[in-house]
C-alpha cells in the first residue's frame, strides 16, 4: 500500500477470488518470530459458501490470543472467520503516534485472509476492545467504504483523518467503567455518530472495563442479523 493512503488512515486491500482453498482451524501468521496475529476459521468453513469475517483488535498491551478471547465463546457457534491481528508497539500507532505500520499490517493480513477464504463482503466488520475499540471506531469508519460493521467494547475515543461509507455501529460500555470513564467516552462518542447519520447500536451494562459474555453474544447476533 502507498506511504499517503497509509498515513491516511486507508486500507488499499479489496476482495478478490481466492489463491487457494484454505482449511479450517487455528493458526499464527507471519513469521514465527514476530507479532503478526492469528487466524481462527471455523470448522465448518465451506469455500463454496460466503463467510462472515471480524477483524478483533486487542487492547493496550494485549496479544492476538487477547483479541480472539474477547469473542470468542459468541463467534464459534456462528460459523464465522475470525482475524486478530497484534499491535506493532504496546498500543496501537494512531494512539501512540499517527497511522503507519498497524494500518499497514492489517491491510497486509486482510490480503492473506481473501487470498485463501471465501468472505461474504455483506458482514465484513472491525470491532476492538479499549485502546483496540478507538482503533476499530477510527479505521472503521474511515474505511466504511469497505467496512460494513463496527464493534466497539469500551472505546476511549475516536480520530479518522477522513470518512467514507456508512458502516453499521455497534458500541457497548460498562457503566462502572474506571479506566475509560462512560461520562466522557461512549456517551459523548454516541451522540456525535448518531448525528452524523450512523446507525448505531448503543448498551450500557453493570459492570466495569471488560466485555461481559452477554454483550459479546448481542454484538455478533447483531452482526449476523
Amino acid at each position: 500500500m502507498t506511504g499517503a493512503a497509509m498515513r491516511r488512515g486507508r486500507l488499499d486491500v479489496r476482495f478478490q477470488r481466492p489463491e487457494t482453498t484454505g482449511t479450517s482451524g487455528l493458526y499464527r501468521l507471519g513469521p514465527e518470530d514476530d507479532r503478526d496475529g492469528l487466524l481462527l476459521v471455523p470448522g465448518g468453513y465451506i469455500p463454496e459458501r460466503p463467510t462472515p469475517l471480524l477483524v478483533m483488535l486487542h487492547g493496550a498491551g494485549g496479544s492476538a490470543q487477547h483479541g480472539l478471547s474477547y469473542v470468542l465463546e459468541a463467534v464459534e457457534p456462528e460459523g464465522m472467520i475470525l482475524l486478530a491481528p497484534e499491535s506493532r508497539g504496546q498500543t496501537w500507532d494512531i494512539i501512540a503516534s499517527g497511522y503507519g505500520p498497524d494500518v499497514e499490517l492489517i491491510n497486509r493480513l486482510l490480503g492473506e485472509v481473501f487470498s485463501r477464504y471465501t468472505v461474504d463482503p455483506r458482514h465484513l466488520a472491525i470491532g476492538g476492545f479499549s485502546d483496540g475499540a478507538s482503533y476499530a471506531l477510527s479505521l472503521g469508519v474511515a474505511n466504511g467504504d469497505f467496512f460494513t460493521h463496527i464493534i466497539a467494547f469500551a472505546p476511549g475515543s475516536m480520530a479518522p483523518m477522513e470518512i467514507h461509507g456508512k458502516p453499521r455501529i455497534f458500541i457497548a460500555h460498562g457503566k462502572q467503567d474506571a479506566v475509560l470513564p462512560i461520562d466522557r467516552c461512549s456517551r459523548r462518542i454516541v451522540p456525535q455518530l448518531r448525528e452524523r447519520g450512523y446507525d448505531t447500536a448503543y448498551h450500557e451494562f453493570e459492570g466495569g472495563h471488560s466485555v461481559p459474555a452477554g454483550i459479546a453474544r448481542a454484538a455478533v447476533t447483531w452482526f449476523l442479523g
